[in-house]
């Protein structure tokens, strides 16, 4: 008898042994938290358990209590080792110390505001990929357009119709989590309190296509995003001293100037390019400017008579000038 009780016992060493082998030290601790609050759920159910037999004047056989407290010990032994298992990308335990934080920082929500909704343009954003984090679309949004769809002008009318389509593709988009969200705050009149009360709430960040709004990247600490700023950040930069094709579509501010678009819209300021309205010259790039609305490029003219002074700099306004007058 004493040969087998030493064979089980060692055969159980070497079992715990290679299992510790496999285990990290990480799950290791979850396991042992787990059984630790499963022992405290347990004990306080049987404590409880045990008053209201007491209370009752009822008492079960001595043998049946002892397997319902094995059985309540290894049932709340099983589930609270399986929840904290579960649970373990969002629990940290330090030795000797036990605390709990979360080893991945949350994603947070995205939320869309009106103006993003009105522009297509989220769509073929949405069909990327980029947007793997929850969208949340606010049913007073939708309320709203609604109420422009029925009431409002010609052109609030078009522009809510659009909205509403642009929502309908969105949702047949199976890449990305669309959920909408039933808050809303009645006693705010401006729809930008709306957004930036619900972001509060949903801790989520704000995406928006209003270009007022580009210089403002953070409110009541609610992070917003511009589609504009991703936009130009996208754009291509063109190099001083390269040379580029551009048609010259009409007068610049400046004698003899002449403005042109690349293909991406940036608007490209050609000094000598007055004289070639309508027509497709070469053009060597001066400088880009980065503006709170896009990019700008100055360039000369190759085929222009500029004036004595080389590169055409001191011959017209400064840059930055030139900057300020074509955005306005």
């Amino acid at each position: 008898m004493g040969l087998m009780f030493g064979g089980v016992f060692a055969f159980m060493l070497i079992a715990v042994d290679l299992l510790l082998r496999e285990t990290r030290l990480r799950t290791f601790n979850t396991m042992a938290l787990g059984l630790f609050f499963g022992y405290l759920f347990a004990t306080a159910l049987l404590q409880v358990t045990h008053s209201i037999f007491s209370l009752l004047s009822y008492s079960l056989p001595v043998r049946i209590m002892d397997v319902v407290d094995i059985s309540v010990y290894l049932f709340a032994a099983y589930f609270g080792v399986l929840l904290t298992l579960r649970a373990d990308e969002g629990i940290y335990v330090s030795i000797p110390f036990t605390r709990f934080k979360p080893t991945v920082q949350k994603r947070k929500d995205l939320l869309f505001d009106t103006s993003i909704l009105a522009d297509p343009r989220i769509i073929d954003f949405a069909v990327s990929g980029l947007l793997d984090m929850q969208i949340i679309i606010p049913r007073f949004v939708m309320k709203d357009l609604q109420e422009l769809c029925d009431r409002g002008d010609e052109s609030a009318k078009a522009k809510a119709r659009r909205s509403l389509e642009v929502i309908k593709k969105l949702e047949g988009i199976s890449s990305i989590n669309l959920v909408f969200s039933d808050t809303d705050f009645p006693e705010l009149k401006d729809p930008m309190d709306k957004f930036v009360r619900l972001a509060r709430l949903l801790d989520a960040n704000i995406l928006t296509a209003d270009i007022n709004r580009i210089q403002m990247s953070s409110t009541e600490g609610v992070r917003i995003i511009n589609i504009h700023s991703l936009s130009n950040a996208l754009k291509p930069i063109a190099q001083a001293g390269e040379y580029i094709s551009i048609k010259v579509q009409r007068y610049g501010k400046e004698a003899k100037q002449g403005v042109g678009y690349l293909d991406d819209g940036t608007m490209v300021v050609i000094n000598g390019g007055g004289d070639f309205i309508g027509e497709t010259i070469k053009a060597q790039v001066l400088s880009v400017k980065h503006t709170s609305s896009g990019r700008m490029v100055f360039c000369n003219a190759l085929d222009a008579k500029l004036p004595e002074h080389e590169g055409g700099h001191s011959d017209y306004k400064d840059i930055d000038e030139e900057n300020s007058i074509y955005q306005h």
